[in-house]
C-alpha cells in the first residue's frame, strides 16, 4: 500500500470542506482518514462521513511527515519594483497548483479557466481577474477551488489583489482538457 492511501488517525481537530457539496465539516481528533489526493497544497481524504478537503495548513493533523512537505512546498513571496507588471506565465504556473478534489488535473489542464487580466490596482500594485468554470454547475466546491486559485495568484510577486469569478458560458465539455491533462486522466 502505498504512503499516500495509508489510514491515518487525526491528531487533533481539523475544519474540512464535505465533497462535493463544499459545506463545511468539522472532523474530531482521532478520525480515521485515508489519504486519496495530495496535490496542491491540499488533501483529499476518505473519512467515516464520506469524502473531505483538508487544506495544506493543517498538514500537522495528517502526522508529522506531511507538515515537512507542506513547508517545502510554502512559497515565500518576493516583491517587484513599483509598477513592474507581474508575470503572466507566474500566473498560469500558480494557477496550474489548483485542483478540483475529486480530479487528479489542474484547474488549466481541464481547461477550467478561461481567461486572466492583470491590470494596475490602486495601491500601485496589480490585480488579476480570472475567469473560470467547473466541470458541472451544480459543483459545490465552486468556492472553495475559486477561494484556492485566488490564494495561488496573490504569491505572484506584483499580484496584490485577486478576483474569481465562476462563469458558466461557455458550458465546459471534455474537449476544454489539455493533451497533457488527457493524458494523465487516461483520455488519450
Amino acid at each position: 500500500m502505498s504512503e499516500e492511501s495509508q489510514e491515518r488517525s487525526l491528531t487533533r481537530e481539523v475544519q474540512a470542506v464535505q465533497i462535493p457539496s463544499g459545506d463545511p465539516v468539522e472532523l474530531p481528533a482521532l478520525t480515521k482518514v485515508q489519504i486519496t489526493q495530495q496535490l496542491g497544497g491540499s488533501y483529499t481524504v476518505m473519512t467515516p462521513y464520506g469524502l473531505a478537503r483538508i487544506d495544506g495548513n493543517d498538514a500537522d493533523a495528517l502526522g508529522a511527515d506531511l507538515v515537512a512537505e507542506q513547508s517545502a512546498a510554502t512559497e515565500t513571496k518576493a516583491t517587484l519594483p513599483t509598477g513592474e507588471e507581474p508575470d503572466e506565465e507566474a500566473i498560469w504556473q500558480q494557477l496550474k497548483n489548483v485542483y478540483d478534489p475529486e480530479i487528479p488535473v489542474n484547474i488549466v489542464d481541464l481547461g477550467l479557466v478561461y481567461s486572466l487580466s492583470v491590470d494596475p490596482s490602486e495601491n500601485g500594485g496589480h490585480r488579476v481577474n480570472v475567469q473560470m468554470t467547473l466541470t458541472a454547475p451544480g459543483c459545490g466546491m465552486g468556492p472553495a477551488i475559486a477561494e484556492d486559485a485566488k490564494s495561488k495568484v496573490v504569491l505572484v510577486p506584483g499580484v496584490d489583489e485577486a478576483e474569481v469569478n465562476l462563469t458558466w458560458e461557455p458550458a465546459w465539455d471534455q474537449s476544454m482538457i489539455s493533451e497533457e491533462g488527457r493524458m494523465i486522466l487516461g483520455l488519450v
